[in-house]
């Protein structure tokens, strides 16, 4: 086993989780301590910028002044986090084996093969004198995939380690919403399915924050004391994203909120709020069996509105990451521990049923300090 330490920056842009777990890449032995370092206004008041910039880039390795300024402070902020984080935990460096880095994703469309994570993992590298895995997404979306989710390994190996009868559906719910089906206790085609299955928290998030000055609705309160619009809600479903076939992905601004602007503030985040529910259940309908239970986890896990309306419309058992004594909030943190590890050991990131590559393909690049 390795002691491997995760980093996340989500679509959220609420700031940076930090999590260590042990692990050989393959089973979870244990899981370590986390740390949240959020983000000040001014941080994520330039990550907006930057991902606005970010649809028209033409290579991912671009860098025109917002994304270069924003990529500093993408840098900086995991470097003061990590470093929080060793000297919160009195951790020894030399005992920590990999950190894996996400970056930032600014921009995604892999139907032109671009996705864009900003972050300097060699930059890391040296700042915290520990191995980095860093870049996760390029070489899947290079060999023809979807370049997300990248998590679903992690989700069969937690499942798996919690002894879950099948089939297991696992749902993070970030800016981005995406469904892991695990049929079985394998990764082949019949046991770990993967795709994006709408907006979960972006465009309540956004609405919040136009409407009212807040960055998200706190608790589901907004939207609890709103009525749904169901034409509204109609309209919203009508994209064609919805009946295209897994595995697929998405951009967090993929969808638009202009079904809901002549609404009120309650009414829109509880349209908002259904639009999303209403996605995941549409994505559960799509794969080979109704999962035994769906465990959620991501900040729309801490949303009781949210979660209600998707026990409502899931059929199914819906209980939250940490009834099961999983991270809700370190999850993803964790996971890109697990694959930086996964890496280290020459081992597969992503497979044909979870991003739609062609063959199972391993990702990520090593930068040392």
């Amino acid at each position: 086993m390795r002691l491997a330490v995760g980093m996340m920056s989500g679509t959220s842009m609420d700031g940076v989780d930090v999590a260590a777990i042990e692990t050989d890449g393959v089973v979870v032995g244990d899981f370590g301590p986390t740390l949240f370092r959020p983000y000040s206004e001014a941080e994520r008041g330039l990550l907006r910028a930057a991902l606005a910039a970010g649809p028209a880039l033409r290579d991912r390795a671009e860098r025109p002044p917002v994304l270069a300024e924003a990529e500093r402070v993408v840098t900086e902020a995991h470097a003061d986090a990590l470093a929080r984080f060793f000297a919160q935990e009195g951790f020894d460096r030399n005992s920590v084996s990999v950190v894996g880095f996400h970056g930032q994703t600014v921009f995604h469309d892999p139907s032109r093969r671009l996705t864009v994570q900003i972050g300097d993992g060699l930059a890391l590298a040296r700042h915290c004198a520990v191995p980095v895995v860093y870049d996760f997404r390029a070489a899947d979306v290079a060999a023809g995939g979807q370049g997300a989710p990248l998590v679903p390994v992690y989700h069969a190996a937690l499942a798996a380690r919690a002894g879950l009868a099948w089939p297991v559906g696992v749902l993070n719910l970030g800016g981005v919403g995406n469904l892991t089906w695990i049929g079985g206790a394998g990764t082949g085609a019949d046991d770990l399915i993967a795709f994006d299955t709408g907006p979960a928290n972006a465009l309540i998030d956004d609405w919040c924050l136009e409407k009212t000055g807040r960055t998200l609705d706190q608790d589901g309160r907004l939207a609890a004391s709103g009525r749904v619009d169901a034409a509204a809600l109609d309209r919203l479903m009508d994209d064609p994203y919805f009946e295209a076939a897994p595995p697929k992905s998405l951009d967090r601004n993929a969808f638009s909120r202009a079904p809901v602007a002549g609404l009120s503030v309650e009414d829109g985040a509880a349209t908002l709020t259904a639009f999303t529910a209403a996605t995941v259940a549409k994505a559960l309908a799509v794969v080979p069996r109704r999962p035994e239970t769906l465990v959620v986890a991501g900040g729309g896990a801490r949303n009781p509105t949210l979660l209600a309306m998707i026990s409502q419309r899931a059929q199914t058992r819906v209980v939250a990451a940490t009834e099961i004594g999983w991270s809700t909030d370190f999850l993803e943190a964790q996971a890109f521990a697990f694959l930086a590890v996964r890496h280290l050991e020459g081992l597969p990131l992503s497979y044909p049923g979870t991003t739609g590559v062609p063959h199972p393909c391993r990702g990520g690049v090593l930068a040392l300090a």
